[in-house]
């Protein structure tokens, strides 16, 4: 059968005429089989016969071409719904693939720049287990992947190992890693297991205290934080790994799993240039002071043991025994020094020493503090040994300046521990100055002080004003000496002035006058450099203002990609749709062409937020964000039969009974009850939030609402009759089956079992759930990946529709009830179970806006719509795109969407805009006696109903308070 329909369309008839011919003789060869197996090859030829015939049936009908609101058909080369479904999801592994091996290529290279450092063997080990763990992970998420798409995912080979072959060791004597096959049921525990590698990495990373990187500790705790939270979510699905809905789940986080990923593989690029040269630097300062320690140690054990053959004959007296034992103890302290400095040279440069908080506290100290404490002991015992060795030999030396040198050198240390280095040793002497100048002794003195500078100053200045008397008394008294020239000396200071104003502005006048030749000379030119500028600057002006005030020309779209830039290009079912649908389906492509928009009805002021035909089909009940509610009369030219208005809050939902005589109306807090004519029943205030409110199967009196994670079963006069609890589950809406055994419910995951939460409230876990409403119990549930919104069930309660938001399709899970395992005292117990069946792909890109319903008869039709104000109808059972209406020109973009169930003959169907009016579709009565869909289409619907709504009698029915 699968081979029959890979048949091209062109060559259809051929190929049946062929099979048909060969399928004959093989019907006249002589049967060498027993009787029973000869009639089942019959019947199995018989039936390759029939299908055949219909195919070449096919191939001889003419196809509804004309459609123009479906696009061009598919070409043989063109991918069907599921191939690409197959070529998105491998696109989508091969992508995660690449960022692993990105991440792996980063972990080796690190691995390589760190062996240079000391203490590297906990990252690098470290290191290893996390790509080792990257290896497992990515062996089951091929494996997953393998299992949802076949066609283009590989398996891993049975007999190759679990690790990578870029994780092998170099070691050749460690044994090689045992050979075990992925189980999908260890989902959970590779999680789990993956983020304690990725938190041993992190920990391992910040040993180094020369350097520590923000970024990558971020991006490691948010992977770590996010890993921890699917390990704690995924056991819920323990035994249903191998499900498609999980493992579809399993290979939709991989998106999540390749960002975080992606951070820490830039994050980690980053440190290895910047972060590991910084802590190599660190290494190798901290190893050059301890080798300059051991140098000066040597050189200081050197000398002293020279100056030691000086003094060990000096024996007389305590004053040489003294000197003797301080240059001995000198020498000791100074060999201990070297050799501390050497083996904390030797430790530090270790690639296997341990960090430093994993150290004792006194081997630490003795490491890193005794060769400094050893020289300074020996320098010390060495200096008051000189000194008192030049006294024994009556010689005059001092050690002032290495005293005062080495004070400063501790009084620094000490401030720094001391203070933390906020302030300077500086600061610290200028606040003692102070804090000593401020006392009272220093005051005291300080006063005396100022007050002989001052007596002292007044003194010179009465001897200054007396002075200049008795110079001039002396020069009178002086007539001996020489007259230079004659005149005043004013007259001779004068005439000096006049010379030097006369040279120097002989000399301006000079310098003023070369300048004036060479600017003469440059003048023609300079004034033509300057035009040309000028000229060049009103050019450039004249040209940027043509730019701005030019137009901007519209980018223009190639012919051939028109229908994508008008942002449609769906598709039509090739020749294995067509044999799909043919039958009575068939005609529901040429009857959905005469779909077309009849009504428009401009009632609310603001957005319709929800919208709902009658079961009985004779009312058309809206809600609006304007605080009302209206019901439309279908029968009656959609006549205003009753407007029901709320004092507060933004109506969000509307729901008819089965009967079609009560309808509730959802406000955030609250939930009103309202006869077919508008009267208010019973106002029901609740104290929490309501998500969404659905009535109880044939029942008249009970209803259920949804309130965060309790769905409530109330009455239409507001008691609680019942309270049902989903666990951590925010539920957004649910569903009740046809027998009312069961609620289907969909909402995002509060937080995990063991109460964590996600790094992002984007990556909280979504799920559909299935409780079974006398047991109390969750039958069935099953994670995605996208928000999901809202859940329909069919009529019959076999089809379960789940919506989306924003660009996420539609998709169509089956429901069955199997055989409870866990019960085993009752062999009857069922329980419910879903599958996947459909995923309803568009075949361009689409907002989704509003929940999605089901249409047609026996719910055949599956309809939604976009925000741009397309609708997209499938066919429910082989998920093909049937109608496709184009986005029209209205005033808003659309809302949501609402089905007529009560009438076959014609559909209909609502739409809500953002602008508050409400459309209309509907097709005409269908006879099915035309075969051609033109001229189906041919027939011009009229319809005898006003076109505006101002003519339409309404009454308006006050809400009745209770």
């Amino acid at each position: 059968m699968i081979i029959l329909t890979q048949i091209p369309h062109i060559g259809v008839a051929h190929a049946a005429r062929s099979f048909h011919d060969t399928a004959s003789s093989i019907s006249d060869v002589p049967n060498s089989y027993p009787r029973g197996e000869a009639y089942r090859i019959s019947r199995r030829n018989q039936t390759i016969i029939s299908l055949l015939n219909i195919l070449s049936e096919l191939s001889n009908e003419s196809s509804p071409d004309n459609d123009v609101n479906l696009p061009p058909a598919f070409d043989d080369d063109d991918p069907t719904v599921d191939e690409k479904l197959q070529i998105a999801g491998s696109e989508s592994f091969n992508k995660f693939e690449r960022r692993i091996e990105n991440l792996d290529k980063e972990l080796r290279n690190f691995a390589n720049a760190a062996r240079q450092l000391g203490s590297s063997v906990g990252i690098l080990s470290s290191g290893f287990r996390l790509r080792e763990r990257l290896a497992k992970l990515l062996v089951l998420f091929r494996e997953n992947a393998a299992t949802l798409f076949p066609r283009k995912i590989s398996r891993q080979p049975r007999e190759a190992p679990i690790v990578h072959e870029w994780t092998e060791q170099r070691r050749t004597d460690i044994p090689p890693l045992p050979k075990v096959h992925p189980d999908p049921e260890s989902f959970p525990d590779q999680f789990a297991g993956f983020a304690e590698d990725v938190v041993t990495f992190l920990n391992c990373l910040n040993e180094f205290p020369e350097f520590t990187d923000e970024a990558v500790n971020t991006s490691m705790r948010a992977f770590e934080c996010d890993l921890k939270y699917w390990a704690s979510c995924l056991p819920e699905y323990k035994g249903q790994f191998r499900y498609p809905a999980v493992q579809r789940y399993i290979h939709d986080l991989t998106s999540e799993i390749g960002e975080h990923v992606d951070n820490i593989t830039v994050n980690l690029s980053m440190f290895i240039e910047i972060g590991v040269p910084t802590i190599r630097f660190a290494q190798h300062h901290a190893a050059s002071n301890l080798l300059n320690l051991s140098t000066v140690a040597t050189f200081f054990s050197v000398v002293t043991a020279t100056t030691l053959q000086f003094s060990y004959r000096l024996t007389d007296g305590a004053l040489a025994t003294c000197v003797n034992a301080l240059w001995f103890s000198s020498l000791v302290f100074s060999i201990a020094a070297s050799v501390n400095s050497l083996l904390g040279l030797t430790w530090k440069q270790a690639m296997y020493r341990s960090p430093g908080h994993r150290v004792p506290w006194w081997v630490l100290i003795w490491i890193k503090r005794s060769p400094l404490v050893f020289l300074v002991m020996s320098v010390a015992c060495f200096s008051v040994g000189l000194m008192l060795f030049t006294y024994a030999t009556e010689q005059a030396v001092t050690s002032f300046g290495l005293a005062v040198v080495s004070a400063w050198f501790v009084a620094e240390r000490w401030v720094f521990v001391r203070y933390h280095g906020q302030i300077w040793l500086d600061d610290v002497i200028n606040e003692a100055t102070h804090r000593m100048l401020r006392l009272c002794l220093v005051v005291a003195m300080r006063n005396t002080i100022h007050w002989c500078i001052f007596a002292i100053s007044g003194l010179l200045k009465r001897v200054s004003f007396k002075l200049p008397d008795m110079i001039t008394r002396i020069g009178r008294r002086d007539h001996t000496l020489p007259t230079i020239q004659e005149g005043s000396p004013m007259d001779d200071l004068s005439h000096h002035r006049d010379i030097s104003t006369s040279v120097c502005s002989a000399f301006t006048e000079h310098s003023t006058s070369m300048d004036g030749l060479a600017s003469e000379d440059s003048k023609p030119v300079r004034s033509g450099i300057a035009r040309q500028r000028f000229k060049g600057a009103v050019r450039s002006v004249i040209v940027m203002q043509q730019q701005v005030g030019r137009p901007l020309m519209p980018q223009r779209i190639p012919s051939f990609d028109c229908n994508s830039a008008m942002g449609m290009s769906p598709t039509r079912p090739s020749s294995v749709d067509l044999d799909a649908i043919r039958g009575p389906r068939a005609a529901l492509i040429p009857k959905l062409k005469t779909l077309e928009p009849v009504r428009d009805l401009s009632v609310h002021t603001a957005l319709v937020r929800h919208l709902q035909f009658s079961p009985s089909g004779k009312y058309l009940a809206t809600s609006s964000w304007d605080r009302s509610s209206v019901i439309f009369r279908v029968e009656d030219a959609f006549s205003i039969h009753a407007i029901l208005v709320h004092v507060r809050g933004f109506i969000g939902q509307v729901a008819w009974s089965d009967s079609s005589t009560l309808l509730l109306t959802r406000s955030p807090r609250g939930i009103k009850v309202w006869t077919e004519d508008g009267f208010c029943k019973k106002t029901i205030e609740r104290p929490h939030s309501v998500s969404s409110v659905v009535w109880l199967p044939a029942n008249e009196t009970q209803f259920f609402s949804v309130e965060g994670s309790r769905v409530l079963k109330l009455d239409i006069k507001g008691r609680v009759l019942d309270s049902y609890y989903f666990g951590g589950i925010q539920l957004h809406n649910v569903a009740v089956t046809p027998d009312g055994q069961r609620l289907l419910g969909v909402g995002p995951l509060l937080a995990a079992p063991n109460g964590m939460h996600p790094s992002r409230t984007t990556r909280v876990e979504k799920c559909i759930v299935v409780f079974n409403i006398e047991t109390r119990t969750f039958e069935n549930r099953i994670p995605v990946f996208d928000d999901v919104r809202d859940i329909t069930v069919s009529k019959r309660g076999g089809n379960v529709l789940v919506s989306f938001e924003y660009k996420t399709p539609p998709q169509l899970w089956k429901m069955e009830l199997v055989r409870d395992n866990k019960d085993r005292e009752n062999p009857y117990a069922q329980t419910a179970r879903l599958i996947l069946r459909h995923t309803y792909e568009p075949t361009v890109h689409v907002d989704f806006v509003g929940p999605s319903y089901f249409g047609g008869a026996d719910d055949q039709l599956v309809l939604c719509a976009g925000k741009a104000g397309d609708i997209h109808i499938w066919e429910r059972d082989t998920a093909i795109l049937l109608h496709y209406i184009r986005p029209q020109v209205f005033d808003g973009d659309l809302t949501c969407v609402a089905w007529n169930h009560s009438t076959d003959d014609s559909f209909m169907l609502a739409t809500g805009s953002h602008d508050g009016t409400v459309h209309i579709w509907k097709t005409p009565m269908w006879d099915g006696s035309s075969d051609d869909g033109s001229r189906g289409a041919a027939h011009v619907f009229t319809h005898p109903w006003p076109t505006t709504c101002a003519s339409i009698q309404s009454r308006a029915v006050t809400e009745n308070q209770h």
